[in-house]
């Protein structure tokens, strides 16, 4: 997959828009209900040593499981704090990992993401 490919179907996802926290270069997919002046990151594009990836938020479990039948092509988050990284997972865009994973990984970190709101939130990004 390719980052336009990645950053057109997260912002599919209800609440999601495009944002550049870090730098005018990365973009990363946020997701906010409208009652919220912020939002959370859910997938982050960017690319390093010359190879595009993304960084997803995942549980710990799905963390672990996509390491291990991926070993190589999805390692921890390469940028996160080691507290934070059995929470996010950097994907290589190299073509190992098939489309229809890595379209779930990211389905899976915006449920992550949106568990994480209080209730009435997730009420108002579900309609």
């Amino acid at each position: 997959m390719k980052h336009s490919e990645i950053i057109a179907y997260c912002l599919q996802k209800t609440g999601a828009y495009l944002d550049f926290p870090f730098d005018p270069i990365t973009p990363v997919v946020k997701v906010k209900a409208p009652s919220q002046s912020k939002g959370r990151i859910f997938a982050q594009v960017f690319t390093l040593g010359g190879e595009d990836k993304v960084t997803l938020n995942c549980t710990p479990q799905s963390a672990d499981f996509y390491r291990h039948v991926y070993q190589g092509s999805v390692v921890r988050g390469w940028h996160c704090p080691p507290v934070q990284q059995p929470h996010f997972n950097t994907v290589s865009l190299d073509g190992r990992v098939p489309d229809d994973i890595i379209l779930h990984m990211i389905d899976h970190a915006y449920d992550v993401v949106v568990a994480k709101f209080p209730k009435y939130i997730q009420r108002e990004l579900q309609g």
